[in-house]
This record gives structure tokens, sequence and C-alpha cells, in this order.
């Protein structure tokens, strides 16, 4: 009879313990958290970083960015696609420079590479009157293999604007994630 009772008392611990494991909760600290679905970028943009160098009137001019993209993904977790939004601050540019593009391109430190994402800017949008402005685009269309690439890897990515005086860039940065 005792053994009995000991292992009925023992069946309770048991089921109060396995109720207790199997809770919606979820509060075990080791559970892995939901994957970041929106990550920033910054960069400081400077005409020095441009290759080659920018040494004419726009050397003066520099700028910031900052880069949100907020990504989708699928049920397993895996980035499915993307969208940026673009905030561009700039100074120090003579009076009247007249914008004619801004991008991101895939190219580590001292390359060049083609255009990865247009921001949409258009040629003459925005023209620095007192040689300082700022513009921002927003849900601008980022392929899965890119956002994927910029998560994993952004100082493969640099940011430049480009003037009427330097069209092939004017002030440039490499994209740094932010934590």
């Amino acid at each position: 009879m005792r053994y009995r009772t000991l292992a009925a008392v023992l069946l309770a611990v048991v089921a109060v313990l396995a109720s207790g494991a199997c809770d919606d909760d979820n509060d075990n600290p080791l559970s892995p958290s939901p994957p970041n679905n929106t990550f920033t970028f910054t960069s400081m943009l400077l005409p020095s970083n441009e290759v080659p160098p920018v040494t004419n009137a726009d050397a003066s001019g520099s700028g910031t960015v900052t880069v949100r993209l907020d990504v989708t993904r699928d049920a397993a977790g895996s980035i499915t696609g993307g969208s940026a939004d673009f905030t561009v601050n700039l100074s120090g540019f003579p009076a009247g420079t007249v914008l004619t593009g801004a991008h991101i391109h895939q190219a580590p430190a001292g390359q060049n590479a083609g255009i990865a994402v247009n921001t949409g800017l258009g040629n003459g949008e925005v023209t620095l009157a007192n040689g300082s402005g700022s513009f921002t685009k927003e849900n601008v269309n980022v392929t899965a293999a890119l956002a994927n690439a910029m998560v994993s890897g952004p100082s493969g990515f640099y940011f430049n604007v480009h003037t009427t005086v330097n069209p092939g860039g004017s002030v440039r940065g490499q994209l740094t994630l932010q934590q």
C-alpha cells in the first residue's frame, strides 16, 4: 500500500513538472529569439573615398547616409526580399550644386562597381542652393540576394551621391551595420 501511495505521489509530481515544461509562455531563456527584420546601415560620405578621390569644386563637400532596410522572411526565417528608406544629409558643397543620383554599389573600399540599389533620385531633383541640404527616399525595392549580402557583409557595399560636376560620384562611404 505504501508503494502505491508513493508511486501515485511521484506520478503527480511528474505530471505537474511536465505540464509546466509544456506551457505556451515560452519563457525559456535558451529558446531562440525571432529573427531581426529591420537593419540600419550608416556611412560618412567623403570626396576622398571616391575612386579616384574628388579634388575639384566638390572636394569640400561631405555628408551622411542612414539606410533602414526592412526585410521579409519565409517560414524558415530566410530573407525573401526587402525595402529600404534612405536619409541623406549633405554640406560644404558649392552653392547651387545639382545632384544627379544616389545609389548603393556592391564593392569594397577602393573599388568601383555598378549600381546595386538605385534610390530613384532624379537628375536635378535636389539642388543644394546654399551648398547644404538633405533628401529622403522611401520604400525602395531591394532584392532578396542583395538584402542577404548587405546584412552579412555591409562593408562590401558603398553609398555615393553624384553631382553635375562629378557624374561618377562626388562623396562616398562604405556601409556599416548598426547594432
